[in-house]
């Protein structure tokens, strides 16, 4: 192959990941794989899934401690609040209480359990704290109400500035112990905040808290991509005047132009084994779809099309990816296998569909729909049928982003005179709003995050 600019550029680009200590591997298999593996878990994505009933008390102090009730609070609110946003919990409200905390404790035995039966409680959590300076002890239990029996327990040792963290672990063991996955919570998603001709990339959590800038350049910076473990961001930045494409490590690290060609140099998504990365490219005088080796550098152009063909998103399994193009004299979602070929149109309703988003389910694809002159987040089956809006209000809904479970999807919206980054539930139930400011665009959801 000519060595290229971007072939050089790319080289050097694989010496930082190199020098960062960076792995271009998929993500790691989580810890508790193996348990998933014997165990027989509810299953929430069922048409006919029952919230489960669930109640959390306020922590007990292990040991005396100035903090005293706010803490005990601040333990039990966090942790329903985290659950809440799952949409997978049917929380019991503390008023509804019986067991006296007097006569209690977070242990099995000092709980009495006909008092939780008797609410309708299927699962409890207790905890209990202890502070010692600035260090925090932090005990969390899973009790199945109806069984009798622990169903986790769990002892998290760290500073009090980590106490949100020990909520998140222990949200994550929740989910697990009753359905399998241990959710995200652990997640962060990207997306761009747009003021002017000015872009900067900044990240979320999937709660909605700690949002925190990310580039710096002043500039346009757009199509923010996370690597398969999580450990940098792809996106494509003016900050040297043409739209080229870069790489930073995550939550800091150097920064590295890795395509540099003239015109067009759009970020695209991984492959989840993290050996390519796909990217469209305006070199040849076309916006085109490129997939790039990452163990050389090596280029190669997919689409060999006179139409543009743009927004490229890989199957989980990485044997194909879907597309848009115009080819059809309207933009509509195609899809075809990794080497370019077995062409084949997917939507035909409607006359403006883009921003396809491949489920990691692999079952089905969220895209862009203009319906009535607004978009409307859809999705689709990978065959072309069963296609189903998930947004129908007002204003346009942009970007669909998924969690890397397939539980939810993350999307931009604009109407009214506000933009915002919202979540909802794979079905379309469950809209809540991340972050409300100008110029929100383009989420892009993390994997887990180590």
């Amino acid at each position: 192959m000519k060595k290229d600019g971007g072939t050089m550029i790319f080289r050097g680009f694989c010496a930082l990941l190199l020098s960062l200590g960076i792995f271009l591997g998929g993500a790691t298999t989580p810890g508790w794989a193996e348990e998933a593996a014997v165990r027989v878990y509810i299953d929430i994505d069922s048409p006919h899934f029952q919230k489960f009933p669930l109640a959390v008390t306020p922590f007990y102090a292990l040991a005396p401690s100035p903090e005293g009730v706010e803490l005990s609070r601040w333990f039990s609110a966090s942790l329903t609040e985290m659950l809440a946003i799952t949409n997978f919990f049917q929380l019991i409200l503390p008023t509804a209480f019986l067991e006296d905390p007097a006569q209690a404790d977070s242990t099995l035995q000092g709980t009495h359990l006909p008092d939780w039966r008797a609410i309708g409680a299927e699962y409890l959590v207790k905890g209990g704290y202890r502070v010692r300076g600035q260090e925090l002890t932090a005990e969390f239990r899973l009790f199945d109400v109806v069984r009798g029996e622990v169903v986790r327990d769990k002892r998290y040792v760290g500073t009090l500035a980590e106490r949100k963290a020990m909520v998140q672990k222990f949200a994550g063991e929740i989910l697990f112990a009753l359905t399998g996955d241990g959710g995200v919570f652990d997640t962060k998603i990207a997306f761009v905040l747009k003021s002017g001709r000015e872009g900067e990339l900044h990240t979320v959590n999937f709660d909605g808290s700690d949002l925190a800038r990310f580039t710096q350049w002043k500039t346009l910076t757009l199509s923010p991509r996370w690597s398969p473990g999580g450990r940098y961001l792809t996106y494509t930045s003016y900050r040297d005047g043409n739209p080229d494409l870069y790489v930073q490590g995550y939550p800091g690290g150097g920064t590295k132009k890795i395509a540099a060609f003239p015109g067009l140099n759009l970020a695209g998504p991984w492959s989840a084994d993290g050996q390519r990365m796909l990217l469209t490219l305006s070199r040849d005088g076309n916006q085109e779809i490129y997939v790039m080796s990452l163990e050389d550098g090596r280029l190669e152009r997919l689409t060999q099309n006179a139409a543009i063909d743009v927004s490229p998103s890989w199957s989980p399994d990485g044997r194909s990816i879907a597309f848009v193009s115009n080819r059809s004299g309207s933009p509509q979602i195609y899809v075809m296998n990794r080497e370019g070929g077995e062409v084949r149109r997917l939507t035909y309703e409607g006359g403006y569909n883009t921003s396809p988003s491949w489920s990691p389910k692999g079952d089905r694809i969220a895209f862009e729909a203009r319906v009535d002159g607004s978009f409307q987040i859809h999705t689709i089956r990978v065959d072309g049928s069963d296609q189903m809006p998930l947004t129908t209000d007002g204003g346009d809904h942009e970007s669909p982003s998924w969690s890397p479970d397939g539980r939810y999807i993350a999307f931009s919206t604009r109407g009214g005179g506000a933009s915002r980054i919202c979540v909802m539930n794979a079905n379309g139930t469950g809209k809540r709003v991340l972050v409300e400011a100008p110029g929100c665009l383009a989420p892009a959801w993390s994997p887990r995050l180590p």
